[in-house]
């Protein structure tokens, strides 16, 4: 059997600590097109006897429950299911039932890694089933290295247990391993680079102003057109044109939404400019006090809450209350967008804080969301007491 994956955010009273803890399924960043991704490790399987399939049923919907309003992706690990750990055909087939069009609808891509003949068999006996569109979303991947073109491959936390297997697979392969790319160095930023550098950089080369160009336009762009939009910031957008727009804002060059006629080219390019700070918006030293959140009693949240924002440095805190003043003028709209509080902070709670090490455990993307609720549910409350010379508000 292999060990459990103890997950220090793990609480014993977590209502599926029993499958929880063997880390069989977790959460592993987002893809390039910002899209939450969900792993499924075979490996991670105990025997048969040991797990209750029912109960990984269950615990597999309450995890997508979580995301199945916003696009995202599922990777399958392969390697490590044997028939000690196999679940049954009936098994399966209920799985598969179960998973009516909310889970399908906005499932995206599903990478099955490593697959063997035992995948063909199932997809045989599936086919009947599975409608055209669906079987479109399925990639399979023979080895780890085709991810890293979809998927931000370092964040996916992969079961040791798969890379030596992937690391066989490639020495079989003609006999020798292939020959190691080698990775150029990356290039110092441009003076007018806005994507991947920090909030300092992007200050001191824009004349001292204090909230980043592509922050302030996104944000002006979709207070003008996109606040009554359904879904806003829910939905996924081409990953090329998401390039070019941020290859047009890192050029310095003016960028024109109205040009793509897509309003979730903004809101994705807003997401990803604050997923590609080297640190995150909300600051590393801040990510063990907010997963205390949950902690706290409930009547003092909102005080917790304004006192680990008050801590901030000056930048962090214009910009985080310029984001958080927008994001609650979106919750005001929710008649009409279906965003409320809560769906925003499951939309922007990963983009606001992340862990110095690794990514966010499934056990802590509750208080992650929460503490992001808070902020934009309690926004005046949070923020009316802390004013910093030449803050602006949308």
């Amino acid at each position: 059997m292999p060990p459990a994956l103890e997950d220090p955010e793990l609480n014993i009273n977590h209502p599926y600590y029993d499958v929880a803890r063997h880390g069989i399924i977790q959460l592993a960043g987002d893809d390039n097109s910002g899209r939450k991704v969900i792993t499924f490790s075979c490996c991670r399987m105990p025997p048969s006897h040991q797990l209750n399939h029912t109960r990984l049923l269950e615990y597999l919907k309450y995890t997508l429950d979580q995301y199945v309003e916003n696009d995202y992706t599922v990777v399958y690990f392969h390697y490590g299911l044997k028939s000690v750990n196999k679940p049954s055909m009936k098994w399966l087939q209920t799985a598969y039932k179960e998973f009516d069009r909310k889970y399908k609808k906005n499932l995206k891509a599903l990478y099955v890694v490593h697959p063997t003949n035992f995948i063909k068999i199932l997809w045989n006996i599936f086919k009947p089933l599975i409608s055209h569109k669906f079987g479109k979303k399925i990639t399979y991947l023979n080895y780890l290295s085709d991810l890293r073109e979809h998927l931000k491959y370092d964040q996916l936390n992969i079961p040791p247990e798969v890379i030596r297997h992937d690391e066989n697979l490639r020495g079989k392969q003609k006999g020798k391993l292939p020959p190691v790319v080698k990775v150029p160095p990356p290039r110092p930023p441009l003076p007018t680079q806005q994507f991947g550098v920090s909030l300092q950089y992007i200050k001191d080369k824009n004349k001292g102003e204090l909230i980043p160009p592509v922050m302030k336009e996104t944000v002006s762009y979709l207070k003008r057109k996109g606040l009554q939009v359904e879904g806003l910031f829910r939905r996924s957008a081409s990953i090329q044109t998401i390039k070019d727009v941020q290859k047009l804002y890192n050029q310095g060059k003016s960028v024109n939404f109205d040009d793509y006629q897509d309003i979730h080219i903004p809101a994705v390019t807003l997401k990803t400019f604050l997923r590609e700070l080297p640190q995150p918006l909300l600051t590393f030293e801040c990510y063990d006090p907010i997963i205390g959140i949950t902690s706290v009693e409930s009547s003092l949240r909102v005080t917790r809450c304004k006192q680990i924002i008050q801590g901030l440095p000056e930048h962090n805190y214009v910009v985080l209350k310029y984001l958080i003043c927008f994001l609650h003028l979106v919750s005001q709209e929710s008649i009409y967008n279906r965003m409320t509080a809560s769906s925003l902070a499951c939309v922007f709670g990963l983009n606001l804080i992340w862990p110095s090490k690794g990514t966010a455990s499934l056990s802590a993307l509750v208080p992650l969301n929460l503490f992001t609720e808070l902020l934009i549910d309690f926004y005046m409350n949070i923020f009316n007491s802390r004013t910093v010379p030449g803050e602006i508000l949308p």
